[in-house]
This record gives C-alpha cells, structure tokens and sequence, in this order.
C-alpha cells in the first residue's frame, strides 16, 4: 500500500505542484489549505508523513500550532517543516516543537524526495528487530544507523536527519578535522557555513539537555569540527 502524505500550505499552486510531485514518486496525497481541516481529517486518520508550512494564510504560526497538536498525538508520526521561512530562530523552533526536518522551499524536489524517503526508511527501521550490525559505538555515544537513531550515556537525543548525518560524519572517525564540503556531503545537503554553525549549535544544545556536561564535539577554527575521541 502506498504511503500517504499530507501537505498543509496556503497557496494553491505550490500545494498544487508538491502533490503532482509526490504522487510521480507513487505516494497517496492529501492537501489541505489550512490548519482547521487538516486536523479534522487527522482526528480520524494519521497520514504516515506530513509536510507544512509555516504562515497558513491569515493563521501567521498556525504550522506550529499544527506542528504542536500533531506531535502530541503521535511521536512517531514524520513531520517536516517546508517554508519560504529561513531563520535561525524559525527552524530552532520548529525542531523543538518536535519536527523531523525543517526544509526551505529553494530546495530542489531530489533533495526534498530523497528526504522523505529517508525518513520512511526511518519510520520502517523501527518496526525491524534490531541487530549489532548497524550500531556505532564510541564512548559514551551509540548511533544506530538501521534505525537513524542516537543516544549518549544511553538516554536518546532526538536529532533531525540532517543532525543525525553530520553527528555520524564527526564522529565515525574521532579526532579527524571534518570540513565544510565533508559535513555537507555527509548531511546529503548544500549547507552554507552559517547553516552548518547553526546545526552544530542545534546538536550541541541537544546533547547539552541530557548532559550539562557535554563536550565532545570540537569547533577547529578556520577548518571544521571533529567528533573528540573518548577519554
């Protein structure tokens, strides 16, 4: 059966253009020019991805509230933010509202497909036993790159899938120096320094709010970042 996407955006003619696209992927799709139906038809049934904008016409943080609403109902559920919106400030608080990725519109539709079906790939990882295989261990850290999943001191950090990318880049090979082109190759992303800065402060702050001490990621001036090989 096919998956089914949910697209929640104002403006017809994007709506409009996504659904065409995602359903050339073979995706089942839903749209929605507000928040008020979205959730009405959500109060029957989940989609399995849901894709939003932030400004919904006159409902200026209405993809929050939606963003808000939905996580609460189900903490599986893929949600990413797709807007003309590209604070630092916006995407900060999209991911904490417990978004999955926080996309802006210049992106090209390979990239944004390639996204989803990551986070499918994602979502379908958890339902499979899990194996040593996949596991990533270094120090107090273990990535899982079967399910996209990381812990430290074995409690969970909710990382994106651009997060989650460059934590395993950095710390693959502790101590070496990872540089601009490298996270981004790694993060399958074009990502300016400003951007990447704001993704190392983002994952930082994260692994911060289950160990007020963490420290292991290592800003190297003029060069990149590298993942401090444990003690």
């Amino acid at each position: 059966m096919a998956k089914r996407i949910a697209i929640v955006e104002d403006e017809a003619a994007i709506r409009d253009n996504y659904a065409a696209a995602f359903r050339r992927e073979g995706y089942a799709v839903d749209t929605y020019e507000a928040r008020a139906p979205a959730l009405d038809a959500f109060a029957s049934r989940l989609p399995d991805l849901v894709v939003i904008d932030i400004n919904l016409a006159d409902d200026v943080e209405g993809g929050f509230e939606l963003c808000r609403e939905l996580r609460s109902r189900s903490a599986e559920l893929p949600i990413i933010f797709l807007t003309a919106r590209d604070s630092e400030f916006d995407a900060v608080s999209g991911l904490r509202l417990g978004a999955d990725d926080y996309l802006t519109k210049d992106l090209s539709l390979p990239h944004l497909m390639a996204r989803i079906a990551a986070l499918f790939r994602r979502l379908d990882a958890l339902t499979q036993p899990q194996s040593d295989e996949g596991l990533l261990k270094r120090g107090d850290l273990t990535i899982d790159t079967d399910r996209m999943t990381v812990t430290w001191r074995e409690q969970a950090v909710g990382l994106t899938l651009t997060e989650f990318w460059l934590v395993h880049a950095m710390a693959r090979y502790p101590g070496h120096v990872k540089n601009r082109q490298q996270l981004m190759d790694a993060a399958q992303a074009v990502l300016d320094d400003n951007t990447i800065t704001s993704h190392i402060k983002r994952i930082r702050r994260k692994f911060a709010a289950v160990d007020a001490d963490f420290d292991a990621i290592e800003t190297v001036y003029g060069m990149g970042y590298r993942w401090l090989a444990a003690n």
